[in-house]
């Protein structure tokens, strides 16, 4: 299901604000230009991180490709190949404070639509070539270009952008299409540079010529092998250009990380116990509750952790496709919203650890409608709503029927874990008349269904980013096409305004209020279920990986988050320890089992 609220992300859910047809002379920086950085905010890396140790951990299914654009690329492992393509800046995950990663320095135009940027003059990609302003023009060449085969990213590169501009080799000015508020330009990490020395022409067959090509990147981990369908491994740069810069020092420590596809869950945790998988999440309750209880978490070997997240929740639900000829009727898809019976299944299948997810943004402050609730399990509504679309009569199974056909729906989702949630929300359903057949598929193909908009309903979830991202989910310019994310083909006018009115407002406080019409908007639309949400993780680890005294940032998904710039890298590797545990299991020794809590960011 990909529910990496940051590592897995969609690219670019946040508002980024870049432009540039880079065709212009180089610009000039204004005279009473004021750089900003910050050298201030604390680091949250512990200073006892020792280099070093292969790090092994798993996947579900292996990528369809190696691109980050064009046909089959929005996928999970997309983040994996994203996070080592470091941004201009980023957010620091516990204050919200701006932090340089490819930059060092950052202003703000007058005109409310420019940002410049100073480059940090070390920085390299992985072959060893220099990171230049030329870099960041070509991302727009490259981003606007019909070769990459993708619409939305043309689009987007294209209405939203409209330049960046060369001041020297390592500054830049990036220009928005129209004025936006200080409140999102600050938001912006997402301008990355494309290699131009390594693309050099983009031609007609780029697809295809680079469906398996390791791109250089400037991070600190490469693609160093690939075995298709079996298995990835990055390496570390030992002489990586950022190591000792502020935010980074202290992190991404291991030297080789290793993810091989072991498809069922259940397998994989034989092969976690086995210690060939190293740690292993445990957020689901059969596995904190029932399946941690082995001798090898009871003895020690294998330590625990519940570690309390705050802000943004991801959006986890059902979407429904609207362009189905069925679903298109909003009466159904609000009969649907009152035959699907969420709460209970928290209760029972998940035995109450996790929450109902009140709406499709949860946790964005002040940017949250908290007046919107997830609509509740309620059989009357349920028949007036499926009675007024024509859906009256049932068959002799208590199906409803129209016109010879039946109220039935495929649910498309991509883990086996999450069958019995499913199975339990198919057979309450049928109370209220609906048939919902379910298809597991693997991770890569159900997420591909979803984006060519085959889907009838897509059980899945989406990052998020730093403020409500509505357009390129719920915009008509992204409905009744494949390799967007507007997976509900939601269509609606009004919503349309509102989005643009979002995208051009300067105003804070009108920001707000348009935040939550299009909240509401989207909630009458009746096009997505929420279901749930975990504002916490809960992972198992062997003990010889080591943890900063707070084992996360606040908006992490894991303490093991791998690569991404501003979460990710906090672990270490200890080889004493490991010494120790595998002496100690040897001899069938005990250690002292450790379970930790930490509500460090509980609430926040």
């Amino acid at each position: 299901m990909g529910l990496t609220r940051r590592v897995g992300r969609v690219w670019c859910l946040l508002v980024v604000l870049w432009g540039g047809n880079g065709t212009l002379a180089a610009a000039e920086l204004p005279k009473d230009t004021k750089w900003l950085t910050n050298d201030s905010d604390p680091v949250y890396a512990s200073s006892a991180a020792k280099k070093g140790g292969t790090f092994n951990t798993f996947m579900m299914s292996f990528p369809l490709t190696l691109r980050t654009i064009g046909p089959d690329a929005n996928g999970g492992f997309r983040s994996i190949i994203g996070d080592n393509d470091l941004a201009l800046i980023g957010i620091h995950p516990n204050t919200d404070g701006i932090i340089p990663l490819l930059a060092t320095h950052w202003a703000y135009g007058k005109d409310k639509k420019t940002m410049y940027f100073k480059i940090n003059p070390a920085a390299r990609w992985s072959d060893g070539q220099p990171v230049t302003a030329d870099d960041f023009l070509f991302t727009l060449e490259f981003m606007r270009s019909k070769h990459i085969v993708d619409p939305w990213s043309n689009e987007y590169y294209t209405k939203r952008i409209a330049d960046v501009q060369k001041i020297d080799d390592l500054t830049i000015a990036a220009v928005a299409t129209k004025p936006e508020p200080e409140l999102h330009l600050l938001y912006i990490d997402d301008l990355r540079p494309i290699p131009k020395h390594f693309y050099k022409k983009l031609e007609a067959d780029f697809v295809r010529k680079y469906n398996w090509q390791i791109i250089p990147n400037t991070g600190p981990y490469y693609l160093s092998d690939v075995k298709k369908g079996k298995s990835v491994t990055l390496k570390r740069k030992a002489d990586w250009w950022g190591q000792d810069l502020r935010f980074f020092k202290n992190r991404f420590n291991v030297d080789q990380v290793v993810m091989k596809v072991i498809r069922d869950i259940n397998v994989a945790y034989e092969h976690f116990r086995k210690g060939s998988v190293e740690v292993f999440g445990l957020t689901m309750p059969e596995y904190w509750h029932d399946k941690s209880k082995i001798p090898e978490i009871e003895k020690g070997y294998i330590e625990k952790l519940w570690f309390y997240t705050g802000g943004p929740q991801s959006a986890v639900g059902l979407f429904l496709n609207e362009d189905h000829p069925i679903l298109a009727d909003r009466n159904v898809r609000l009969g649907l919203q009152h035959a699907v019976n969420v709460d209970k299944m928290l209760k029972t299948v998940l035995r109450g650890d996790y929450e109902r997810l009140p709406q499709r943004w949860t946790g964005y402050g002040r940017f949250t409608d908290r007046s919107i609730k997830a609509r509740p399990f309620d059989l009357k509504k349920a028949d007036e709503y499926f009675k007024e679309a024509g859906w009256a009569q049932r068959g002799p199974d208590g199906i409803r029927t129209k016109a010879g056909k039946r109220l039935a729906f495929t649910i498309t989702y991509g883990l086996e874990a999450h069958t019995p949630r499913l199975v339990f929300l198919k057979e309450e359903a049928k109370n209220a008349g609906v048939e919902l057949n379910l298809q597991l598929l693997d991770g890569a193909a159900a997420f591909k269904k979803s984006q060519e908009k085959k889907h009838e309903i897509a059980w899945t979830g989406w990052s998020t980013g730093a403020r409500p991202a509505a357009w390129e989910h719920y915009h008509s310019d992204n409905a009744h096409k494949p390799q967007t994310n507007n997976i509900t083909n939601t269509d609606n006018k009004a919503l349309d305004k509102l989005i643009v009115a979002y995208q051009d407002s300067l105003d804070a406080a009108e920001l707000v209020k348009l935040a939550h019409k299009i909240q509401q908007l989207v909630h009458d639309d009746a096009g997505f279920i929420p279901t749930y949400m975990v504002p916490y993780f809960r992972i198992a680890y062997w003990r010889w990986w080591r943890l900063p005294e707070v084992a996360a940032t606040k908006v992490a998904d894991s303490s093991f988050e791998l690569f991404h710039p501003t979460n990710g890298g906090l672990f270490w590797f200890d080889g004493e320890r490991q010494a120790e545990t595998q002496k100690a299991m040897k001899a069938g020794e005990a250690l002292n089992p450790v379970t930790k809590i930490d509500t460090t960011y509980k609430g926040t």
